[in-house]
């Protein structure tokens, strides 16, 4: 390992426990419970969430209930799609949160009865809880485009946006398809989960693209005006690496799919591919739509930034990308972890009745691959603002890339290292 690797790791991780320190002070261990917490939802806000609580408040019940066995990250997946990882490798248990204390449930939450704080599971068990978390991540709108509702359309046009089996059937379409073949990705309108992810994939589909079926195209159907995060670099990318492969399309909004003819129908042409991956607009997940906590836009959950507690539904706290964020604050899986650090710190005080932290600060980095081993970033930090109730950026920090290069790609996978230590243990 050299210098520069060591220092970065060492930056992060100490990163990562000062951020511990400043959210929740000095925690208490031992005697008597001070409570039970329910957390709903494995990923990066929840896992998190449930052990923190757990290093934080050491006396604090916590379950997690999680319907998949293991963790798959979604950062990093593209890179599954593009050929350079396999899904093992972005794969993560719950072993580590077994040993922090937390008791995992296998299940998946049906109900949520506020009044009388419990979930009820699919298979009829309940659990009671003082405080809830839920981080759903979220679900998509298929009915708002036309032909993409039914089971049949959505397993020949795949998403791939929950990294998983979808991401591994998504790159065994690309592998199929023949040279010469167009691979056409749609990207919803704003907000969905992570905004420039859509853009690394194509990146990453169009490199696999020029290695190994060099007659193929890339065709990015944007709804959006423009690349709607790291815009300059990804466009730089575009030109420079992919030039000839890869075209983008802003204000391609999509309208319609033909599953069985892979086509896209925008409002002015239709587009057929050979590999259709599109991504429908997104809402938060349907447990939350179930328990009435959405009621931002119809779509989104609201929250009270302070402690990542329901507007809608009191002592039940959300993270992550089913929140409609603060200003320029991203859906993202570093966020999600925030969001849970926020929320562990502030729910341990109010089951001891002590008053919250009033000055939370957040912080985002999330890094791209253009290739497979050239790497760009954008890092953010956010303040609370007790005038507004809300977070906003802090003037100055953060900033993206220079240029793409190799070493933010071994930074890239020594974040995710790190990040899923941090969230599983």
């Amino acid at each position: 390992m050299n210098a520069t690797m060591f220092s970065r790791r060492r930056l992060l991780g100490t990163g990562a426990a000062l951020g511990a320190l400043s959210l929740a002070g000095c925690a208490t261990t031992g005697g008597p419970s001070i409570g039970r917490v329910v957390v709903v939802g494995g990923g990066f806000g929840g896992s998190t969430a449930a052990r923190y609580l757990r290093l934080w408040g050491g006396n604090v019940d916590v379950t997690l209930v999680e319907r998949n066995a293991s963790f798959v990250s979604c950062p990093i997946s593209n890179l599954v799609v593009g050929g350079y990882k396999q899904i093992g490798e972005i794969t993560r248990g719950y072993d580590g949160l077994k040993a922090a204390g937390v008791k995992v449930v296998q299940g998946e939450v049906v109900a949520i009865a506020a009044a009388g704080k419990t979930v009820r599971l699919a298979d009829g068990s309940t659990l009671p809880y003082d405080r809830l978390i839920v981080s759903p991540g979220v679900d998509f709108m298929t009915e708002s485009v036309g032909g993409l509702a039914t089971t049949a359309a959505q397993s020949k046009i795949l998403h791939g946006w929950k990294a998983g089996p979808q991401t591994v059937a998504l790159r065994q379409q690309l592998e199929s398809m023949r040279d010469g073949g167009v691979f056409a990705i749609s990207i919803p309108k704003v907000p969905y989960r992570c905004p420039p992810g859509p853009y690394e994939r194509a990146c990453l589909v169009a490199s696999y693209l020029k290695q190994a079926k060099p007659k193929s195209k890339v065709l990015v159907l944007d709804a959006n005006p423009e690349v709607q995060s790291k815009k300059a670099l990804f466009e730089k990318a575009f030109k420079e690496r992919y030039d000839g492969i890869l075209e983008y399309r802003p204000n391609a909004e999509l309208k319609e799919v033909d599953a069985n003819g892979g086509t896209a129908r925008l409002e002015f042409e239709d587009v057929k591919a050979d590999v259709l991956n599109v991504i429908p607009p997104q809402r938060a997940g349907d447990i939350a739509r179930a328990a009435g906590l959405i009621n931002v836009n119809s779509r989104w959950v609201g929250v009270n930034w302070l402690t990542m507690e329901s507007t809608a539904v009191p002592g039940v706290h959300v993270l992550g990308d089913a929140t409609f964020p603060a200003p320029t604050m991203p859906k993202s899986g570093h966020m999600a972890n925030q969001h849970a650090k926020v929320a562990a710190a502030a729910i341990i005080q109010l089951l001891k009745g002590e008053a919250v932290n009033a000055t939370p600060v957040v912080m985002n980095t999330c890094y791209s691959f253009v290739t497979g081993r050239d790497v760009i970033h954008v890092a953010s930090v956010h303040q609370y603002n007790a005038e507004q109730k809300t977070f906003l950026p802090v003037q100055g920090s953060g900033g993206v890339s220079a240029a793409a290069n190799q070493v933010e790609g071994r930074y890239a996978l020594s974040w995710a290292d790190n990040i899923w230590a941090d969230m599983l243990g």
